[in-house]
């Protein structure tokens, strides 16, 4: 049920940001921010009981522990991106969202270049 609450929180904001667009354009965005952060604060939930489940793979599998933990932080950059992409494009700085989405894509890209290079090394042993 936590998806048809966030669901309406949405729309309502939504709706609220449009009749407050035409009389009050500033608190507008006002809105859209608050309802933004008020579903990152149900998400952290979610997300909380995503790692614990993560970390309890780890427990069962044996595998380094340095892939969970870039697991962790390429969701993260994700998400953290991605709100903050939105709340950029909301105000109307469409540009700068689109910066944060590209330099989030190459944080990731950067922190799964460990994994990577692993990947290739182990493929390399296979093959020699």
């Amino acid at each position: 049920m936590d998806v048809v609450r966030v669901s309406l929180l949405g729309i309502g904001s939504v709706i609220l940001g449009f009749l407050l667009k035409e009389s009050r354009a500033e608190y507008s965005f006002y809105v859209s921010f608050g309802a933004g952060i008020a579903i990152l604060f149900l998400a952290v939930g979610k997300l909380s009981y995503l790692f614990q489940t993560i970390l309890n793979l780890k427990a069962y599998l044996p595998m380094d522990s340095s892939y969970v933990e870039t697991l962790l932080k390429m969701v993260g950059i994700a998400y953290i991106g991605e709100f903050s992409s939105g709340i950029c494009k909301d105000a109307g700085y469409g540009a700068i969202g689109g910066q944060i989405e590209l330099f989030s894509k190459l944080a990731i890209m950067a922190v799964s270049m460990p994994i990577m290079l692993a990947l290739m090394e182990t493929i390399h042993g296979f093959l020699s």
